[in-house]
């Protein structure tokens, strides 16, 4: 790929030669690697080689192993484990990250990092080491300059780790509410609320992240090793493959089901995408649709029960609430999510005339079967969560044991049968992979998460939060909808290349409180659904839309116009939060068997509806005044309500007899 400016645009990242190749072109690994690290913060990480390679490599496993070793049997108080954990974080965070993208210098950190690096980390280290001293002194604490000083350097340490992989949009929120929360407190009950308390750096985010996230991600990362990607990859296309259009639908289902255990859009997006992107160009569809759908579906993984990216449990673990009523909610919302991607699919198929996959060429499913037990590590970390008989980070930690055992069992398979594929065997390589890949993700989400600490600090210590809701309830005159769009704006901003277990956190310390104001009066269970999926479809939504972009680098199509499908294929990410959180029955709050059945139904016709006005097209193209009433329809359609319902009905109805009148006579598209 030719070297671009900074300064072009993103639909100007992929090269002119590769603009012009034909359909079915897409992209190596480099051009994906080339435009991660143009847009994805996270994607520019020190280069090391050889033995300072294999140096990086064991620490990062370490810390895994650390991570999950404290979860099971640490008897630390939380002012220990937590100054260790964010003392690690940032040594692994210097380690792997440069002070600006593109340095392209092997093995080479520069000494500055080295000092920032140190200093930065000492002071978590030494409160750590001297615990139970500094916790008796409380705010004497800050009498001494030294324990002051210590407390600043280890606060801009992390926030510039943040600046280097997390990025600018939420380092901006901190950097402002610092500033307000210094010209308002005191400035050594500042310091000593953000650094030496559970109100500032130690928050929620950052135990929780500790506690729980970091285990999840190292499951996640031994799970893809077992082999389970290609599994719900050749699975999807045993069930969809043959239809038309197959490939497109192939990659919806095989990206639900890896997004729901990865917990990374843009990684998921990389992964599936690699596979299913090049079977829907080579099957007709256009690089920026065929990018776009393969981005949504990865995004989309991210709210898929029963797993949600580790979400699930976390919403469990923050609103008091068992896990099961989280996964049993988030269902009617997924399911929705999903079937609009896939009838968009399905009509531009028809529209376009597009046939599935040769019968021939597919995996049969009585073959897949005796694979089943790859799925065992999710049966057994859903089972446990799920009946209560142990912890969340408990039962994370027997899955990933779970996981090594399947890992091994596909070893002997491998063996007994003289299989040539070797890919799936878990071999003390792989071992040592996986828990250097749950490292490094785990930096990413314990910065943000650090980050989410210092707001919610900053928000407790001036009393910011009744002014933040008398600020929006003023701004929205006491109007929910209003009041909903604007928390909308603010995670999506906020969630912009946030990896999505610590956007969460993010969200649910700073947004999901103020809809759950007297003055708001949104439902709990609402307001943390609606902060979690806006701050996900930041993924998918322009000008920041990451998983967009990695789908258009393999697809080697113009990003934005691919930011741009996806955030239309994923209509339902934008619409199905306002509805249950202006009416929480679907959600499954307060209703009875009936109503739940209606409202799946009706929901399904809407989503029915709105693929249609977005795709116009039936058997036939639509006009634009037809497409605008079945948008209209759609809405009716979702929003529970029988009069709604009925009106949304009709028009669905109206819609296809139309069709069906002005096109009896046209030849139907290839099955």
């Amino acid at each position: 790929m030719r070297k671009k400016k900074e300064t072009e645009s993103p639909d100007t990242v992929i090269d002119e030669t590769a603009a012009a190749d034909d359909d079915t072109g897409v992209g190596s690994a480099e051009d994906v690697e080339a435009v991660m690290k143009k847009y994805d913060r996270e994607s520019n990480t020190r280069i090391w080689e050889g033995v300072p390679r294999q140096v990086m490599r064991y620490i990062a496993a370490a810390f895994s192993v650390y991570c999950v070793y404290v979860t099971l049997f640490s008897t630390m108080m939380p002012e220990q484990r937590l100054n260790i954990f964010l003392g690690c974080i940032l040594l692994l965070g210097y380690l792997h990250y440069p002070i600006k993208k593109g340095s392209a210098r092997v093995n080479y950190i520069p000494w500055y990092d080295i000092v920032i690096m140190i200093v930065g980390a000492a002071p978590f280290f030494y409160f750590a080491g001297n615990a139970t001293g500094i916790i008796k002194l409380a705010t004497r604490v800050t009498q001494d300059p030294k324990m002051v000083a210590m407390a600043i350097c280890g606060i801009l340490a992390f926030m510039e780790l943040c600046r280097r992989c997390v990025g600018i949009p939420i380092l901006c929120v901190v950097g402002a509410l610092m500033v307000y929360t210094f010209a308002n407190v005191r400035f050594g009950k500042v310091i000593y609320d953000l650094f030496y308390t559970t109100t500032g750096l130690m928050n929620t985010p950052i135990n929780v992240c500790a506690k729980y996230i970091v285990v999840f991600i190292i499951f996640g990362a031994f799970l893809e090793r077992t082999g389970i990607s290609q599994f719900f990859i050749s699975l999807a296309n045993a069930l969809v493959g043959r239809f038309s259009g197959g490939p497109a639908k192939v990659a919806v289902i095989s990206s639900a089901l890896c997004g729901m255990v990865s917990g990374s859009s843009v990684g998921n997006t990389v992964t599936t995408g690699s596979v299913t992107i090049p079977m829907m160009k080579k099957t007709g569809y256009r690089g920026e649709f065929a990018g776009a759908v393969e981005a949504a579906a990865s995004t989309g993984g991210q709210i898929m029960p029963p797993i949600m990216g580790a979400a699930a449990f976390l919403m469990a673990e923050y609103m008091g609430i068992p896990y099961g009523q989280v996964a049993l909610k988030a269902i009617l919302p997924a399911v929705l999510y999903f079937t609009g991607i896939f009838i968009v699919v399905h009509l531009e198929a028809k529209r376009l005339g597009l046939r599935g996959i040769p019968r021939e060429e597919l995996p049969r499913l009585l073959k897949l079967l005796p694979r089943v037990y790859l799925l065992a590590p999710l049966v057994v970390l859903v089972w446990l969560v799920a009946s209560g008989t142990r912890t969340m980070q408990f039962s994370a930690a027997v899955a990933i044991i779970v996981a090594i055992a399947v890992g091994l069992v596909n070893n002997v398979i491998t063996r007994v049968t003289k299989s040539d594929d070797t890919s799936d065997n878990l071999t003390p390589g792989k071992f040592i992979d996986a828990l250097e890949a749950g490292a490094k993700s785990s930096i990413t989400v314990a910065v943000a998460c650090a980050m989410a600490g210092l707001v919610a600090g900053c928000i407790t210590s001036t009393g910011l939060a009744s002014k933040l809701i008398t600020a929006i309830v003023a701004v929205s005159g006491g109007r929910a909808f209003i009041a909903l769009f604007l928390t909308m704006l603010c995670c999506i901003v906020l969630g912009m290349g946030v990896p999505t277990t610590a956007n969460y956190c993010i969200m649910a310390s700073t947004c999901a409180p103020i809809l759950m104001s007297d003055a708001i009066g949104i439902a709990p269970i609402a307001a943390h659904f609606f902060v979690f999926y806006f701050g996900i479809v930041a993924d998918i939504t322009p000008p920041v839309a990451l998983a967009a972009y990695a789908g258009s680098a393999i697809a080697k199509a113009p990003p934005m116009k691919t930011a741009f499908n996806a955030t239309k294929l994923a209509i339902a990410a934008f619409v199905v939060p306002y509805v249950f959180a202006l009416n929480p029955a679907m959600l499954l709050v307060d209703t009875t068997a009936v109503e739940v059945i209606q409202i799946v139904l009706t929901s399904l016709a809407g989503m029915l509806c709105l693929g249609i006005g977005l795709e116009g097209y039936v058997r036939g193209a639509l006009v634009w005044p037809l497409r605008i009433v079945a948008l209209a329809a759609g809405l009716l359609l979702i929003y529970p309500g029988t009069l709604t319902d009925i009106i949304g009905l009709v028009v669905l109805v109206l819609i296809f007899t139309f069709q069906l009148i002005t096109h009896r006579t046209s030849t139907p598209a290839a099955a």
